[in-house]
């Protein structure tokens, strides 16, 4: 018999009730059914035509991931412990899923445009591609104001570069050699799939239990809850219609995120220094990566590991700025700084009606308004890390994801593809669970009376 704290998980039970039901099958048929109508819908009523392409193509590879879904339902009603309806076959069909929602429209697209087809890819694309010879070429990715302002108006916005340099690293191949494979995409899905290969190694390398002796059965049984997670988790950050679409069709996002997401994993794994290695290397990337360095120092501060998160998560970002900076400074200033926050020779084309947008558009003085809410809300989180500092990799991921959310909420020029910084981190929490998290569990001997723990 098992005597459980009756609030201990109460906040979990019923995500958990759902993410359980039919070994992780139900939630397996919602996430690609549910998909499978968002890319049809994508693929026959987008502006974008990169994006109808996209729909096109995925609309079909999650129907065939529903329909497999199915047969492993069915099967599991026939023979509930069949391998075929297990952990390993739903990572099979993850794989399946991502490699037909992602994979193979971005290598088309990529082969479409390499032939000559203008439609085959967003603009930042070909941003940071421009980047790459910019910075191959100038030894800086950015153009100043001066290069910026002769350009014709309507080229002026593809003038911008509003990346960190580091981005500008995924553009090179391109400005090498002019082929398919060089189309930055690629690159973004390889440094996307090679960060969630070491995260998820890094989390089943990291101990299923504490150092006290538990029963071999809970051990089993903790493993299993872990990387069934974790398949969640991977499955947010690789076949969401969010993240296969952006991936697919723009992709810089994309190796940010699992950047992160290597982050979290190792510091679930109790490796702060390779932690903050990690998240500099988003930041060296991309803003969106820099608060979650920031609450990442936090949590290692809690560790008496601060200066080792510190050294990465605020060292490599510095570097990557210095070169920029020593080249052309202003050209830096114009790009990383004024143009984002809404003072450069155009303004951003991101306008996604969330509250930030809406506010600064609708009311006098709104985007004031917006600012403060926004700054109102940095404080709001700064005051919870001073008073309750994260000192899980649970707790650091569950603050990053409903302070991005926030974030992107209020800003006043944002986009919707944002959203899956948020959800992709507050789905990677579970995986990051040790069992040192949690509350104890009493578990009763019904032959001996006894109790112990797990």
């Amino acid at each position: 018999m098992i005597v459980d704290d009756p609030t201990a998980h109460r906040s979990r039970w019923h995500w958990r009730t759902l993410d359980n039901a039919a070994g992780g099958l139900a939630l397996d048929l919602g996430l690609y059914a549910v998909s499978a109508t968002f890319a049809a819908i994508t693929a026959v009523t987008s502006t974008l035509l990169p994006h109808r392409a996209w729909g096109a193509v995925a609309a079909v590879g999650y129907l065939l991931a529903t329909l497999t879904v199915i047969a492993q339902l069915l099967l599991r009603r026939r023979s509930p412990t069949s391998r075929l309806t297990g952990l390993p076959a739903r990572w099979a069909v993850t794989g399946l899923a991502w490699a037909t929602t992602t994979l193979l429209p971005l290598a088309w697209q990529s082969i479409d445009r390499a032939g000559g087809r203008t439609d085959r890819a967003q603009e930042e694309v070909l941003v940071v591609e421009q980047a790459g010879s910019r910075l191959l070429e100038h030894g800086t990715p950015y153009l100043g104001p001066d290069a910026i302002a002769a350009l014709p108006p309507g080229e002026q916005l593809m003038g911008y570069t509003p990346y960190q340099p580091g981005m500008a690293m995924f553009g090179l191949p391109r400005a090498l050699l002019d082929t398919w494979w060089t189309d930055s995409r690629v690159w973004f899905a390889v440094g996307t799939a090679l960060a969630l290969t070491l995260a998820v190694a890094a989390l089943r390398g990291a101990p299923a239990t504490t150092g006290e002796a538990t029963a071999g059965q809970a051990t089993t049984a903790a493993t299993h809850r872990r990387d069934a997670a974790l398949l969640r988790g991977v499955q947010a950050a690789t076949v969401l219609p969010i993240c296969a679409l952006t991936l697919a069709t723009g992709g810089d996002d994309l190796p940010v995120l699992a950047l992160c997401l290597l982050a979290l994993a190792f510091a679930a794994a109790d490796r702060p220094g390779r932690a903050g290695l990690a998240v500099g290397l988003a930041g060296a990337l991309k803003l969106f990566a820099w608060p979650v360095a920031l609450v990442l120092i936090v949590w290692g501060l809690t560790r008496r590991a601060g200066t080792r998160v510190a050294v990465g998560a605020i060292g490599l970002p510095i570097a990557a700025l210095l070169p920029a900076l020593l080249v052309d400074r202003d050209a830096l200033t114009e790009n990383v700084l004024r143009f984002p926050l809404g003072h450069g020779l155009v303004t951003s084309p991101a306008q996604s009606p969330f509250p930030g947008y809406l506010i600064a558009s609708a009311l006098p003085a709104g985007r004031l308004i917006a600012a403060g809410l926004l700054v109102a809300a940095g404080l709001a989180i700064a005051v919870r890390l001073a008073r309750r500092p994260p000192r899980t990799a649970v707790a650091t991921a569950l603050i990053c994801g409903y302070g991005l959310l926030a974030a992107i909420a209020l800003m006043p020029s944002t986009r919707f593809g944002y959203l899956l910084y948020p959800l992709a981190l507050l789905t990677w929490a579970p995986a990051l669970r040790r069992p040192s998290d949690t509350p104890t569990v009493a578990i009763a001997d019904e032959r001996t009376g006894r109790t112990t723990s797990a």
